[in-house]
């Protein structure tokens, strides 16, 4: 692969990077904290690119022949290099990014990884739930209520939680998301399951929201053996994914 074709590809990577930060694309893949470092990423792959392209194509020095031996004709036929055309191929995969992004992790991810929770962590305290009737909660915080503090700080309120429907260790749907500690590649999902009116009939990574109240009931998880809490639905409603859809 030629000089030419790396800085291409340097050129594209950089620019799906920088397009991907001005857009809620990166979301997908990193935490909205580390955004600034994908912009300082991305234009230095841009710069990279550019100076090697500049370098590449700029016209070569004339150097004055001698005439004083064959090797004179050496010089005036140039030093060119034919690589193998084929490392262009290698820019598919980046046009491929810039054109078909992957989507954020989902039901498959949370399938074949043990929910994030276990008895291991066990906050002490947690802060009064948000006002509002439901209370607005995440499905992280929920989890961890209803399984080290027992639903103490949840009491009898009703709680709203949103979260990807995914199929649960009996088959029956249950809610998740995924939580990140840097980037996608550290996801992992928080599971809960639901009794009463639980959402039915919905595929895999359809985004609902739910309303209900705390639930004693605990079942493991046959990928990891962690504990998974569930929720006592009392109503639910389908919604589109959120923007951010990583906790």
């Amino acid at each position: 692969m030629n000089r030419q074709a790396q800085a291409v590809v340097l050129l594209l990577l950089g620019g799906a990077v920088i397009r991907a930060c001005f857009t809620d694309l990166y979301l997908n893949y990193v935490k909205e904290g580390l955004r600034p470092f994908l912009i300082a990423a991305g234009v230095l792959l841009v710069a990279a690119a550019v100076m090697t392209l500049w370098y590449e194509l700029r016209p070569a020095p004339r150097v004055a022949a001698t005439g004083d031996g064959p090797d004179d004709d050496h010089h005036d036929h140039g030093h060119a290099h034919h690589e193998p055309r084929v490392g262009w191929l290698l820019i598919l995969p980046v046009l491929g990014l810039l054109l078909v992004a992957p989507p954020a992790l989902g039901s498959y991810a949370a399938g074949q990884a043990g929910t994030a929770l276990s008895s291991q962590q066990q906050p002490s305290d947690y802060p009064p739930l948000p006002e509002g009737d439901p209370a607005p909660v995440s499905v992280l915080d929920y989890a961890s209520r209803a399984l080290f503090d027992k639903g103490a700080s949840i009491g009898d309120r009703r709680v709203q939680l949103t979260g990807f429907i995914t199929a649960g260790p009996d088959g029956q749907p249950i809610l998740a998301r995924m939580v990140l500690s840097c980037c996608a590649a550290d996801g992992r999902p928080v599971k809960l399951g639901m009794t009463g009116n639980a959402p039915t009939g919905l595929a895999d990574d359809t985004w609902v929201e739910v309303t209900g109240r705390y639930s004693d009931r605990i079942v493991l998880d046959p990928v990891n053996d962690a504990e998974i809490p569930y929720l006592d639905v009392e109503s639910w409603r389908q919604v589109p994914a959120p923007k951010r859809q990583y906790e």
